[in-house]
């Protein structure tokens, strides 16, 4: 009499979704360290007449700027400060692991809150990607800026960026191809807008060729602060 064996389960392949990595497709599709560092740079040499040695990223994240910024010269130092101990071991692990040790040691990272960090005084202060915007009450945003200010050394400049226009207020999905790594469709959602108080939730999807998805890779609880 011929016994069967038991029946093995088939394997099953991971998707594209579950194997990507999304502070890595994050660098890819909305983080140009390169192009940042070069406006910072340029226009802190043009309103002072001098090169910047000592920045510090806000909201660091991944430290990708950190990274770019000490690769330009020598004599150039970095400071990064962000509240989640997550991302900031990712940067570690990933970006000022590639750097030389001469490199790495000009970077300094700190999990920290930057409304009441204390650091050496920098040259430039960077917070970009609306991270500011984490702050809702009008007191709050005064607080960092006021706090930024006295942290800065003489003629140091605070760099932020900001999104406007008609589209900013709507409820919208816009989708960009990206040819890096695999391949991936990068999907920015605002999923809604409340104009009394200008609150605004936001998500980043990725969509993959093998049509699996990661969804909310990435959430944004803001305040749209327009310029005004």
């Amino acid at each position: 009499m011929a016994v069967r064996g038991k029946s093995k389960k088939k394997q099953t392949k991971p998707t594209l979704a579950e194997r990507a990595d999304r502070h890595y497709l994050y660098e890819l599709s909305v983080q140009y360290a390169a192009s940042e560092i070069d406006f910072i740079d340029d226009t802190f040499k043009q309103l002072r007449g001098r090169r910047a040695t000592l920045l510090r990223e806000d909201f660091c994240g991944t430290a990708n700027v950190c990274c770019e910024w000490v690769r330009r010269r020598k004599s150039n130092r970095a400071i990064g400060i962000d509240i989640d101990k997550e991302v900031l071991d990712w940067g570690l692990a990933n970006n000022l692991a590639k750097l030389s040790n001469e490199r790495r040691n000009r970077i300094n990272l700190l999990q920290a809150d930057v409304l009441t960090v204390e650091t050496e005084a920098p040259d430039i202060v960077s917070a970009m990607n609306f991270s500011y915007w984490l702050f809702k009450e009008r007191e709050q945003l005064k607080g960092y800026f006021r706090s930024v200010r006295e942290s800065l050394a003489d003629g140091g400049i605070l760099f932020l960026d900001a999104y406007g226009g008609y589209d900013s207020f709507r409820e919208i999905v816009e989708e960009r191809e990206i040819e890096e790594g695999d391949g991936f469709t990068y999907i920015w959602e605002q999923e809604s807008y409340n104009p009394i108080n200008n609150g605004l939730i936001c998500h980043i999807h990725f969509a993959f060729p093998d049509g699996s998805r990661m969804k909310q890779a990435f959430t944004y609880d803001w305040r749209l602060w327009t310029l005004p």
